[in-house]
Formats: structure tokens, C-alpha cells, sequence
């Protein structure tokens, strides 16, 4: 357990000044008081959330919501709008983001990397997803790179 300004002090170390709240769902913290001590350093503030729970726009500076509709078909998306989203494809019907693509500015599809999969799996993944995005091109293509690399 840290405090508050322990936080702080260890993220403002670093020579940097973009911090992205990630890992786990981040939006499950209270972010508001650590937002507002990062902002006092400077730091331009971004979250990768779910969307499961709504966000206080003022506690960051770019939203990307990442639904896992793919893994919990019933988890409600509740923050709809924001700067990004990004859907991590593993073949379902991309119509089930429609009610959302309107309330982002830049739509990611990225392939979903299996570790357990072969090479060969993980390719043919990448290729239909590449296939999507150029037939709809209001979708852009992220990857993970880092797992393709092996770094975690």
C-alpha cells in the first residue's frame, strides 16, 4: 500500500509526463484525488477502462474504452462516449458495438493474440481482422504488439 503522495512522488520521478491508468479496471479507483495531483505536476492523463463504470470526465484527458463483450456478453458499457474505442476481435458480430461507434472519435480493431494458439491461429486471426478493416474503413487497425513480441 502506498499513500497518495508516495504515488505521486514515484510516478513524477520518472522523466515523463503521459501516465494511463490501466490493468485490471482501473475506473474501480477512487482517481479523482490522484488525478488531480498529477495535473498539479503537469501530466496529461489517460485511462483504458471497460466502460463498465461511467468515469467523471474531469479525472482524465483521454478515455479509450475497451468492452469485453467478446469474453461477458452481458456486461453493460455505461461510458459511451470518449476519445477511443477499441475492440479486441476474436470473431463476433462487430454490430454489437453500433450503439457506441457514435459516441467515440477514433474506432481500433485489434486481433486478438492467444498465447496458447500457434502461430498459424494467431495469423489467421490477424488476417480477418485486417480483412474487416478495409472493408470498413471507419475502423482502424490496432495491434498488440508486446504479445506478438512476448513481452507482457
Amino acid at each position: 500500500m502506498m499513500t497518495l503522495q508516495e504515488i505521486v512522488n514515484e510516478v513524477t520521478g520518472f522523466d515523463c509526463k503521459h501516465v494511463i491508468y490501466t490493468g485490471g479496471e482501473p475506473a474501480l479507483q477512487q482517481l479523482g484525488p490522484l488525478s488531480e495531483s498529477l495535473r498539479s505536476h503537469g501530466c496529461h492523463l489517460s485511462i483504458e477502462t471497460n466502460g463498465t463504470i461511467a468515469l467523471q470526465e474531469d479525472w482524465v484527458d483521454w478515455i479509450c474504452v475497451s468492452p469485453k463483450h467478446q469474453v461477458e456478453k452481458n456486461a453493460a458499457v455505461r461510458q459511451t462516449t470518449g476519445d477511443e474505442l477499441k475492440v479486441v476481435y476474436v470473431g463476433q458480430p462487430l454490430g454489437m458495438y453500433d450503439e457506441l461507434v457514435s459516441g467515440f472519435d477514433h474506432l481500433f480493431l485489434q486481433p486478438c493474440y492467444d498465447e496458447t494458439r500457434t502461430v498459424e491461429e494467431n495469423g489467421r486471426m490477424f488476417n480477418s481482422t485486417c480483412e474487416i478493416v478495409k472493408s470498413e474503413p471507419h475502423w482502424r487497425l490496432s495491434l498488440q504488439t508486446h504479445k506478438w513480441m512476448g513481452i507482457d
